[in-house]
């Protein structure tokens, strides 16, 4: 269901936790994320909050959350997982004003085609600096650096290493991500 919308009427309607996006006063409202996606982005917001909260490098924080990446052509999109550092914190008010360092996209069957292609496009355009596509069906994250787009992405699978120039510290490996917790109570 799409319908159009300005920008001031889309912020002043009700609060919910439906997903929503204004793509250029066009508000597009998809089906709830399923149960194995927000399991995926759960894991991974956790583990950045806790890598961001060690190193006070920053915020974190899971969709929905509108980001607002042109307030005049009315363009409003909820990344999955964002990181905004810490000498940007004030772009964080009640809602995302303007490029997040990071966001964090994790493809679903409905949505892969729109945040590979339209979305990695706006966030280049916008200012995002780095990009993760997190394929659930293959289990790879893919980093993109967007503020070097010449340099090729990057995919990472298994026990791999993934290496992120937004948390250069971070150490994350898909398989962290994908894979069953096990159980640590033996």
């Amino acid at each position: 269901m799409s319908r159009r919308i300005t920008l001031a009427a889309y912020l002043s309607g009700e609060e919910t936790n439906r997903p929503q996006e204004l793509a250029y006063g066009v508000l597009r409202e998809p089906p709830a994320p399923s149960f194995h996606h927000q399991v995926i982005v759960g894991r991974i917001q956790h583990r950045l909050d806790r890598h961001v909260s060690r190193y006070a490098a920053g915020v974190v924080v899971a969709s929905p959350v509108d980001v607002i990446l042109d307030r005049e052509k009315h363009l409003v999109v909820q990344p999955d997982v964002v990181f905004v550092r810490a000498e940007r914190i004030d772009i964080c008010q009640t809602r995302i004003w303007g490029p997040p360092d990071l966001v964090v996209e994790v493809l679903s069957l409905g949505n892969a085609r729109h945040d590979r292609t339209v979305k990695v496009a706006w966030y280049q355009k916008y200012g995002v600096c780095e990009c993760w596509l997190v394929d659930v069906i293959a289990k790879t994250v893919e980093v993109i650096d967007l503020a070097a787009p010449m340099r090729p992405s990057r995919t990472f699978r298994g026990r791999q290493t993934l290496r992120s120039a937004m948390l250069p510290r971070l150490r994350l490996r898909p398989s962290d991500v994908f894979d069953e917790p096990r159980n640590r109570s033996r």
